[in-house]
């Protein structure tokens, strides 16, 4: 146990506190590397939105928005300065929601996108995994095999446009869900089941876009390695035995071609953050991706570094998740 902890724990630990990091820095770093100049940039869209204003207002407003991008000191002294603030949970105040901090956003929207991406990204590994085994495994079955030409159809097709085709299937053609948010203008969230209900409504069509693409690309990737797993020597000789087919799909098979899944399910897992940006958009989901979409038009700088750093530490978290739980279901990683 103890040579496990020190050789392959402590190890991954240690890159994920590298991955970090470096992701952090780059994100300090980029920035500061564009030509234009996010306060003169605010002060020149106040100038043109307002009336007039005298020296005086402008350097001072100046000096405050500079304080509030940490843009003070030398550059080694600004990047202190943003480690000291994340250290403090403090990604400062959002501009196109002032005072409101960048923290207090991203945490109201954080829940959305987890809720909506989370929940349908495991459903279609599910899915997707049991009919890819199934289909592999019965080979002469009309119903998986017509799952199988679905998904070889559904899978090259973005889940943006799957998400505009079920649009104008199921909210014009024929007006079944609505289109717009997670739940109607005017209602309070709460945790009621009216407002549960309501919001499982408005999540069908983009939970759905997510399911039918996912369930195509797992249903593939399995019935690929189930399909060179079921002619080994093993798997014959267990039903030469006289095991139940049960027994050999799930114990045999569908396990041993599931390590490569799991780790693709991880990788999905930390894409999330990036994947929720043109989802949340066209289905006006208030979550991360339409945060994001909003700081961006607005030139929301504080509020861009925030979900970029968030963005960032939830790709490592999910790659530090699959590393320890690799062991698992894979007990050579034990041994070795």
């Amino acid at each position: 146990m103890k040579r496990f902890l020190l050789g392959y724990v402590l190890p991954r630990i240690g890159q994920y506190i590298i991955v970090v990091f470096v992701g952090v820095t780059v994100t300090f770093v980029i920035p500061r590397l564009s030509p234009t100049d996010p306060v003169q940039g605010q002060i020149n869209r106040m100038m043109s939105s307002s009336g007039q204003y005298t020296q005086e207002t402008l350097d001072d407003f100046k000096a405050s928005l500079t304080a509030l991008y940490g843009l003070e000191g030398s550059g080694f002294q600004q990047y202190l300065e943003f480690w000291g603030r994340l250290f403090r949970g403090d990604l400062g105040r959002s501009l196109s929601s002032f005072p409101t901090p960048v923290t207090d956003l991203i945490k109201n929207s954080m829940p959305w996108t987890l809720g909506l991406l989370l929940t349908a990204t495991i459903i279609s590994w599910i899915l997707g995994n049991l009919l890819g085994g199934l289909s592999s495994y019965y080979p002469k079955s009309r119903i998986l095999n017509t799952v199988d030409v679905l998904s070889q159809t559904v899978r090259p097709i973005p889940y943006y446009i799957l998400a505009l085709l079920l649009i104008m299937l199921f909210a014009y053609v024929w007006p079944v869900f609505p289109i717009r948010g997670a739940y109607p203008m005017g209602m309070r969230p709460n945790w009621s089941w009216q407002f549960v209900f309501t919001v499982l409504y408005h999540s069908v069509l983009p939970a759905l876009s997510l399911v039918l693409g996912g369930i195509g690309a797992w249903f593939v990737g399995m019935k690929a390695l189930t399909s060179n797993i079921i002619s080994e020597d093993y798997v014959a000789y267990a039903e030469t035995a006289g095991l139940k087919e049960r027994k050999i799909l799930f114990g045999y098979v569908i396990r041993n071609a599931l390590l490569p899944q799991v780790t693709g399910l991880a990788l999905s897992l930390g894409m999330i953050f990036n994947g929720a940006l043109i989802l949340e958009v066209i289905f006006t989901y208030p979550g991360l991706g339409l945060l994001a979409y909003q700081a961006i038009l607005l030139t929301d700088y504080t509020l861009i570094l925030g979900i970029s750093i968030f963005s960032i530490i939830g790709i490592a978290t999910a790659s530090l998740v699959l590393d320890l739980v690799y062991p698992l279901f894979d007990p050579r990683v034990r041994i070795q």
